[in-house]
């Protein structure tokens, strides 16, 4: 299959024309850089130069001028208190783009630097819950309950992980039910909402974990969410839903939560060996910008292996490159 064409991943990527130089210019120059210094070419924006990779082998934003900039994010001050907590929702309409494997990860590495996360599985599948090591399809109750049932109470359904300060909402197969039962409920799309909000004031970050698709459960989590991040692999089916999920999003802010914002959108599945890779970095940096986290996920085998363990790959391969990116991905949350 042949590479497609400029005009092919602009629209796949909903970006504008591209300007004469790629990717666009960052329009503030950090400290101590002179705006007029030699041009660089395409493969050193995308490139990070072997000096200045850090430990771990973490991939950088492919703009020099954004990390230097930015600087790298210090370690979080630790907390004298908890709470209110600021609701993330993970999302993106395709599959396998590593929503829930960031979820995981992301939570546990926050869980590090003393913030109290809870984990929402909003998904059907039931990913996020077995990637915990819970056997969510023997549960008495679930998110399902919690969002339906008027007599199920949030600690009935709240559980503790593996991981300190991390906690858990599980969902099983009876969540697949529960997009036709809510088209009948009034107000409908603050269902989860109204059923997170009195623990909101016990946790720092809520990160919901959405299901594929843009239906009525990932309406409920944008709904109350403050914050959205989109993990994004990098190829070229991954950009084509990109303006889709920006639209919905769009829907979301002027008609339910004027208050939502796209937190970042975040690099997954990156492979720096592949001119594709780096092309795709490209468009998404040419299209959100400084929403691009600075870190980006490379794939490796770990996260399969952490599967099986049903644990976060911060505590089954604590020194890997993998665990560290998520370290620096919770820094760059925390300081955004």
């Amino acid at each position: 299959m042949s590479e497609p064409d400029s005009a092919a991943w602009r629209a796949a990527a909903g970006a504008p024309a591209p300007r004469p130089e790629y990717p666009a210019p960052v329009p503030d120059v950090a400290p101590g850089v002179s705006s007029d210094g030699p041009t660089q070419s395409a493969d050193e924006l995308f490139v990070v130069p072997e000096p200045e990779r850090p430990a771990g082998g973490i991939s950088l934003s492919s703009s020099p001028a954004i990390r230097l900039r930015n600087g790298r994010d210090p370690q979080p001050a630790p907390l004298t208190s908890h709470g209110p907590a600021r609701v993330v929702a993970v999302c993106n309409q395709k599959g396998g783009v590593g929503k829930t494997t960031s979820v995981i990860n992301l939570g546990a590495a926050l869980a590090e630097y003393g913030r109290r996360v809870l984990l929402v599985d909003l998904d059907p599948q039931g990913a996020l819950s077995a990637g915990l090591g819970v056997a969510s399809h023997e549960l008495e109750h679930t998110v399902y309950d919690l969002m339906l049932n008027r007599n199920t109470a949030i600690t009935d359904v709240l559980m503790p992980t593996s991981v300190e300060n991390l906690d858990l909402i599980p969902a099983n197969i009876d969540l697949s039910a529960a997009e036709v039962q809510l088209i009948n409920e009034v107000g409908r799309e603050n269902t989860l909402g109204r059923a997170l909000r009195p623990v909101l004031h016990a946790y720092d970050y809520v990160l919901i974990d959405c299901q594929p698709s843009l239906g009525l459960l990932t309406v409920n989590a944008l709904a109350c969410a403050q914050g959205v991040i989109m993990p994004l692999a990098a190829e070229f089916f991954s950009l084509r839903g990109v303006a889709l999920l920006v639209d919905t999003i769009g829907k979301v802010q002027d008609r339910i939560n004027p208050d939502l914002v796209i937190d970042g959108v975040l690099v997954t599945m990156y492979d720096g060996r592949t001119v594709h890779a780096k092309d795709v970095v490209g468009m998404l940096i040419q299209r959100f910008g400084e929403q691009v986290y600075d870190v980006m996920i490379s794939r490796t085998v770990k996260f399969p292996e952490t599967t099986v363990a049903g644990e976060p790959i911060t505590t089954y391969a604590p020194s890997s490159p993998a665990a560290e990116a998520y370290r620096t991905l919770a820094r760059e949350v925390i300081a955004r």
